[in-house]
């Protein structure tokens, strides 16, 4: 049962890192390529159908971490407490741009809420590095540390290069590339093997840290059969909307 969880737990934050990772590029990319009004509603309206399903992603991680590993969630809360709050504020910032940036239609408005989304992209793809440093030093690093900033660089790069795959995929031609659907999976995997890096590093300590049978037991009649669910709904969103003749004419509510 202890491996059974950790291979959920892997499976999902490796899948947050993968999905969630070029919603966050191609915000991180906004600025880059948005040159104009109308091509930052393409870039927006191209990640819209799958935001809100990828961080389902998240809540799971966070869900299964205070579940399987409640030792662990209280050392990531009392040793990177200033980051999580970082990264929190960072995430309610970049779902509030994508939330209000078509609100009202004046360039003011519209500016700064995109500066959100790129900014809380930022924040969030760095914070990640960081996140995965302090998880690497058994969270005896402090939370602005040289190597944990290079990861973080490191990290918001790899989600630039997925998020600029992905739009190459969703949106053919439309920003000067064209990708198959098999080079957004390279890039997804790619971007996320810092986080399946730090967990073959951490796995002993995880096993040896992992709650009790009955506890594991009782999550497993809770979660497992609603897991089918959540794939299918993931396999539903991505066969939808799929690359095709009206992909970069998709309404968006973002």
């Amino acid at each position: 049962m202890d491996l059974l969880w950790f291979a959920i737990f892997a499976v999902l934050l490796a899948g947050y890192f993968a999905l969630e990772g070029f919603d966050l590029g191609v915000g991180l990319l906004l600025p880059v390529l948005g040159r104009t009004r109308a091509d930052r509603d393409r870039l927006v309206a191209a990640i819209a159908p799958y935001v809100l399903a990828n961080e389902v992603w998240l809540v799971a991680v966070a869900g299964t971490l205070a579940g399987v590993y409640p030792l662990l969630e209280g050392e990531v809360l009392v040793g990177l407490y200033p980051l999580v709050v970082a990264m929190l504020m960072s995430w309610v910032l970049r779902d509030a741009g994508l939330w209000f940036r078509r609100r009202l239609g004046g360039s003011l408005w519209r500016g700064f809420w995109d500066g959100a989304v790129a900014f809380g992209s930022l924040g969030l793809s760095a914070g990640w590095g960081m996140a995965l440093y302090a998880a690497a030093t058994g969270f005896q690093a402090p939370v602005v540390h040289p190597l944990g900033l290079l990861l973080g660089v490191v990290v918001t790069l790899l989600f630039a290069f997925h998020g600029w795959t992905f739009l190459a995929w969703r949106t053919p031609g439309v920003f000067g590339a064209v990708r198959s659907g098999r080079a957004v999976l390279v890039s997804g995997l790619v971007a996320a093997l810092p986080a399946i890096g730090v967990l073959a590093g951490a796995m002993p300590y995880l096993l040896a840290h992992t709650a009790p049978p009955a506890t594991l037991n009782v999550l497993s009649l809770m979660v497992l059969p609603v897991a089918p669910i959540l794939v299918g709904a993931q396999v539903w969103v991505w066969r939808t909307f799929r690359p095709g003749k009206t992909a970069t004419l998709l309404p968006s509510f973002f």
